[in-house]
């Protein structure tokens, strides 16, 4: 069973940014896609960006541009570079390992206008 744990969310003005990360643990085996997943209270899960192995990338139309999505020269971490944070970017932020079917706890991200 794939671990993910998140960390660096916080509190940040508009306009700012903000790095998230996410490490994997409990495989010795490449993870071929990772991705950032995002929930905003009484909404749904929605995506934010998926990368593979290749460095290959997508983006959700809502932050393409603002957002970068990066794999970790450590095997089995991605990033999260957020930039020009919106109030609505306001969610918890969830990294997930989709063909492991693995999700992490959630880090929570509050920008406020």
């Amino acid at each position: 069973q794939v671990q993910l744990v998140e960390s660096g969310g916080g509190l940040v003005q508009a306009g700012g940014s903000l790095r998230l990360s996410c490490v994997a643990s409990g495989t010795n085996l490449p993870i071929y896609v990772m991705g950032w997943y995002r929930q905003a209270p009484g909404k749904q899960r929605e995506l934010v960006a998926t990368i593979n192995s290749g460095g290959l990338s997508n983006y959700s139309e809502d932050v393409k541009g603002r957002f970068t999505i990066s794999r970790g020269n450590a095997k089995n971490t991605v990033y999260l570079q957020m930039n020009s944070l919106k109030p609505e970017d306001t969610a918890v932020y969830y990294c997930t390992a989709p063909g492991r079917g693995s999700w992490g706890q959630g880090t929570q991200v509050i920008v406020s206008s």
